[in-house]
């Protein structure tokens, strides 16, 4: 670099930096013409994009952002095109085999059956990516929210494992597990048109959804950081149930997957630390957005070369295949073996099938809804008032739709994915970030080669920095009474370490109850005399809306008694909402009087007891009492 050239005594920048900040001005300039352009069209206002003119435009959305959100979170679910397949391979699919065992590792000796095992993936290849992009695609156009979809990994587990069984060893066949998903999802569709599992949300504490949020963060954490999804820098052990790992693959115990040697001389690890996870937050930290989706690029291309110590594909059998799926790079597979596999003859495993049914009904129910709403306070915290989000209904119904239509092609359910947080955190906030995730999810059809060679250790560290933006949140959480604070802690501590994010919040909602029935009945039963300490700081807990409320609202959406009210189940729940980090009520909007519609106006988010109220001129008589009833109620 030439030296300073000092000119009255202001010194001038040398001939370098002057082109870099050249190149660097029309890069700004091309990319803020295309968001004016773009951002001001038909096409923008259909995602409120920022200049549209829609009155509900959002401000710190632009093209070219969630178009590079959209890339961002799919690479980091690039993972589950191949993951998933290799999962529900192990159930045999429709595959049959002539041994008389017929299921178990004994089939795996069978040439006929091997070859049609290799064509299953492949299937499965195709299914997983077909219905991640049209889901994630529908999901963005119709909610608008930067929201990816995807076979749900804890579900393909215990769909495969626990279900079916290896190799069809389980209770329920393949085929007839597909039944239960297709049927799972129309029920799910039933539930969200009805408005019953948004009403079921809405039931949650507000402190245990937000103290999921902060939960999912830590399990992003701790996925980044095993081995199966990221760098390998903890594993499990005998004597604890997680000690230090960083040892190369080869170095781990085949029972106990613990590190026998070369603790953390792992290079595909440090490569990961240092250009996957520190280099993306030094370049966040100069507001480059896009430092995820460089660092997740720079530790893939640097992986791809074969003669390397970090190679994804080094020269063993299993590195072989995925070089020969890789140099591929431009193909597609259709569908053969599982597209419509479904068996409705359900005699023979009918308590098998019901259990099956209901386990993933209820696992979906929480885990996809928990998942969503997260997401929807990750990206717009201001819409999320309530306890839910908008377009609620139509996203539940996107995703029951999704599940059914998923079995279809041979795959488990599908659900929201937690990695959609790494694109939200590039600034993502419209559904233009899913619709380009769901566009990369159908082009991977004809690259699945290239896009399944992203390795591990170039999303695991993405997945790290998502998990410390998300956990920002936890000030957020009621500390100063022990009825929330401990099942806060509880659902923050339970989804990591019980790889689980349902099982976390239903031990929240456990721990809720176990913690403040007693103290509600003690202070009942001594009328006010008796009361735990703190109380009076005590988040309020409220049903959004009441037994008799949901069903006269369902009949009025049925028999279209009438259009739809000021009340929008859809968006805001009404009355207050927490809107600073302190815990102060602040009007979400103004308390409406009650109408003929039956809508439980004193419906509320939940929080602090204490109410920072101000008077609203042209307020009526009506109105007033009744928020003074509200008021009272939060004492």
């Amino acid at each position: 670099m030439e030296s300073m050239e000092i000119d009255d005594g202001i010194p001038k920048p040398s001939k370098f930096s002057a082109a870099w900040n050249a190149i660097g001005w029309y890069i700004r300039s091309f990319r803020n013409d295309i968001d004016n352009k773009l951002n001001q069209s038909t096409f923008g206002r259909l995602f409120r994009l920022r200049g549209c003119g829609h009155p509900k435009e959002i401000e710190r959305a632009n093209f070219t952002t969630e178009v590079s959100a959209g890339l961002t979170t799919f690479a980091t679910m690039a993972y589950i095109i191949a993951v998933n397949a290799d999962i529900l391979q192990a159930t045999g699919g429709t595959c049959v085999c002539i041994n008389p065992q017929g299921t178990g590792r004994v089939c795996d000796n069978e040439a006929e059956y091997v070859q049609c095992q290799s064509e299953l993936k492949r299937d499965l290849v195709t299914a997983t990516a077909a219905i991640s992009g049209l889901a994630t695609i529908s999901f963005g156009l119709f909610t608008n929210l930067p929201v990816a979809l995807a076979p749900g990994m804890g579900l393909n587990a215990y769909f495969t494992y626990q279900v079916v069984g290896y190799r069809g060893g389980g209770p329920v066949p393949y085929d007839m597990a597909l039944t239960a998903v297709f049927v799972e999802g129309f029920i799910f569709v039933f539930l969200a048109l009805t408005g019953l599992r948004q009403w079921l949300v809405k039931a949650i504490p507000n402190t245990l959804k937000v103290a999921g949020g902060v939960g999912i963060g830590l399990f992003l954490t701790l996925i980044g950081m095993s081995y199966g999804a990221g760098i390998g820098l903890v594993t499990g052990n005998v004597q604890t149930p997680t000690a230090l790992g960083g040892c190369p693959e080869e170095s781990l115990d085949p029972t106990t997957q613990a590190c026998k040697y070369d603790l953390l001389r792992n290079p595909r690890m440090w490569l990961g630390i240092c250009l996957g996870g520190l280099f993306p937050a030094l370049l966040m930290s100069y507001r480059i957005r896009t430092g995820i989706l460089i660092g997740i690029l720079t530790v893939a291309i640097i992986s791809w070369p074969r003669d390397t110590d970090v190679t994804y594909f080094p020269h063993t059998a299993e590195g072989d295949d995925r070089f020969a799926f890789f140099k591929k790079v431009i193909t597609f597979h259709p569908i053969e073996h599982v597209l419509g596999a479904q068996d409705w003859n359900i005699t023979n495993a009918g308590s098998h099938f019901a259990l099956a049914f209901f386990t993933f009904l209820y696992v979906d129910i929480v885990d996809c809804t928990a998942t969503l709403y997260s997401m929807a306070n990750y990206c717009r915290p201001e819409e999320t008032g309530g306890g839910v989000f908008p377009r609620s209904k139509v996203a539940y119904c996107i995703d029951a739709i999704g599940i059914s239509i998923g079995s279809l092609m041979g795959t488990s359910p599908i659900t929201a994915f937690v990695e959609s947080g790494a694109g939200i955190a590039q600034g993502g906030c419209t559904g233009l970030t899913a619709v380009t995730t769901g566009l990369c999810f159908l082009i991977s059809l004809f690259f699945a080669p290239i896009i399944a060679s992203i390795p591990p250790w170039a999303t695991g560290p993405a997945l790290i920095l998502v998990g410390c933006l998300m956990c920002r949140q936890v000030v957020k959480v009621n500390w100063n009474y022990w009825g929330d604070a401990l099942p806060s802690f509880v659902t923050i501590a339970f989804i990591p370490f019980s790889y689980s994010v349902a099982y976390g919040l239903i031990a929240g909602i456990f721990v809720y109850t176990a913690m403040n029935l007693p103290i509600w009945a003690i202070m009942k039963l001594t009328r006010g005399r008796i009361m735990a300490e703190d109380y009076g700081r005590k988040q309020a807990w409220r049903y959004g809306m009441g037994w008799r409320t949901w069903v006269r609202n369902l009949l009025r959406r049925v028999l279209f008694w009438r259009k739809r009210d000021d009340y929008n189940d859809d968006s805001h729940s009404g009355g207050f909402s927490v809107k600073d980090g302190e815990g102060r009520y602040s009007p979400d909007r103004p308390l409406q009087a009650p109408s003929s519609s039956g809508t439980d106006s004193g419906q509320s988010s939940t929080g602090i007891s204490t109410v920072d109220h101000e008077p609203r001129a042209h307020t009526s008589t009506l109105t007033v009492v009744h928020e003074a009833q509200v008021i009272r109620s939060f004492k």
